[in-house]
């Protein structure tokens, strides 16, 4: 055991003192912190940009009658300066041109004319604003035709908006309001984190394995520690990095966070679109959907009563013990990987029934959000290889205690096996040179006698 913390200790601060560390820990949330800042900024200054589109209204319904937005502004011009304008858009101050033909009505399409492939806002706002006109237009007709007046309000009277608000009842039999797009975004993020964790720091451990055994340093080292030592003392110490790295990229995001929030002050429009920004990191949506949308004064307090009305100490909790379960569990069998092999190209060939499990948890999380008690779902969660990713996408949804403690059991157990098997592997092939091994030499090794 000493030495194995003395393994552990020279791992750890070897890594966490190198500048490569240093700079990417400090780095990293720095870029996050400007992933946040800068689209929040600059899509605040776009939005006091206009681009002016102009307008050959043939049909003479639409005059007067286009709003602009913030980022279209509409200017009508006569049907004869058509071409002199479309022939030079820019010189003539115009971002695009919009033709509406006489027989609008019937065939429902325009022309808009660029010099360039025009932006989705501003095809959009014209596609709204087009499609508001004709059809008040086709519905003054229709009131005429019918010689119903009050008809308009009679049909605005029919509209009818559905808010569906989510109750959880849990185990104390109180009644505390959820909110499945939280629960998915939660749960898409943990899932997501471990796999992101344990693909870097298992890595790190397989090129750390690689890199000693094609060095030689290994024969030295192996000369006063026992293999088992060895590979445990590096794992936990990767480890110990990577959590070390998580802390400080919390509290760095959490002051860079801080610091925006005052620098953006108090302005609604901005908040608004921070919180869009935000939403994006986390939920990988597309900005420009987000930013349009409305945001209420009491929204982020109903979210945040939303995310307090999950078992948040058991998502903490299991997080930790799924993350730190997995990572043995794979980190194990990547280094006992990188020991049996001498090239890169032998790791690739042995690494490929490694990573397909955590593949597989990934494309299964779409089936899983939208079935969690499935069957997918229940067998992916007991699975050891898949449980981690799986089961965190589940937990916010809400699983019994019962069956989290089976999946947890079961991966626990897996762990141990892989640990043992691994240490088998690592002990023999971290000494063996020039030759590769094949799957039945790898059997083998496992029933030498320590």
């Amino acid at each position: 055991m000493n030495k194995t913390l003395l393994i552990f200790k020279r791992e750890y601060l070897t890594r966490v003192t190198k500048k490569t560390f240093l700079i990417m820990t400090l780095l990293m949330p720095i870029l996050m912190g400007a992933l946040m800042v800068v689209p929040t900024y600059l899509a605040n200054k776009e939005s006091t940009s206009e681009q002016l589109v102009g307008v050959v209204d043939r049909s003479s319904i639409f005059l007067g009658e286009l709003e602009n937005s913030k980022s279209t502004k509409f200017q009508f011009i006569k049907p004869e300066e058509y071409d002199k304008i479309k022939d030079n858009l820019q010189a003539k101050g115009f971002y695009a041109l919009l033709e509406i033909p006489g027989n609008i009505l019937t065939t429902n399409k325009v022309v808009v004319s660029s010099q360039k492939q025009i932006s989705i806002d501003v095809k959009s706002h014209i596609d709204s604003q087009l499609e508001r006109v004709l059809e008040n237009q086709k519905r003054a007709e229709l009131i005429s035709r019918v010689g119903i007046p009050d008809l308009e309000e009679q049909l605005k009277a029919t509209k009818t908006n559905i808010s569906v608000e989510t109750i959880k009842i849990g185990d104390d039999g109180l009644a505390r309001k959820g909110s499945t797009e939280i629960a998915m975004g939660i749960g898409f993020a943990a899932s997501f984190l471990i796999y992101m964790f344990v693909f870097m720091y298992g890595g790190m451990v397989m090129r750390g394995v690689s890199e000693e055994k094609q060095n030689r340093i290994v024969e030295v080292i192996i000369s006063s520690v026992k293999p088992i030592q060895l590979m445990m003392g590096k794992i936990l110490a990767i480890a110990a990095v990577g959590l070390t790295q998580v802390l400080i990229w919390l509290v760095l995001l959490l002051g860079i966070f801080t610091g925006a929030k005052s620098m953006l002050g108090s302005d609604p429009k901005m908040q608004q679109l921070a919180q869009s920004q935000a939403e994006n990191i986390m939920m990988g949506t597309n900005p420009s959907v987000q930013v349009m949308q409305t945001i209420e004064p009491n929204q982020f307090d109903q979210i945040a009563e939303q995310i307090t009305s999950l078992n948040l100490p058991m998502l903490i909790i299991s997080f930790i013990v799924y993350f730190i379960l997995g990572y043995l569990l794979y980190s194990s069998l990547m280094a006992a990987i990188a020991a049996a092999v001498d090239s890169e190209e032998d790791v690739n060939q042995f690494m490929l029934p490694v990573t397909i499990p955590l593949v597989a948890a990934i494309v299964m999380m779409a089936n899983v959000v939208k079935n969690p008690d499935g069957a997918i779902a229940t067998w992916g969660s007991h699975i050891p290889f898949t449980s981690p990713i799986i089961m965190m996408v589940r937990i916010p949804f809400g699983v019994p205690w019962w069956e989290l403690l089976i999946s947890i059991s079961v991966l626990a157990v897996t762990m141990f096996g892989a640990v043992w098997v691994a240490a088998k592997i690592y002990r023999t092939g971290i000494l063996m040179y020039g030759k590769k091994p094949t799957w039945k030499e790898l059997g083998k090794w496992l029933k030498y006698k320590s």
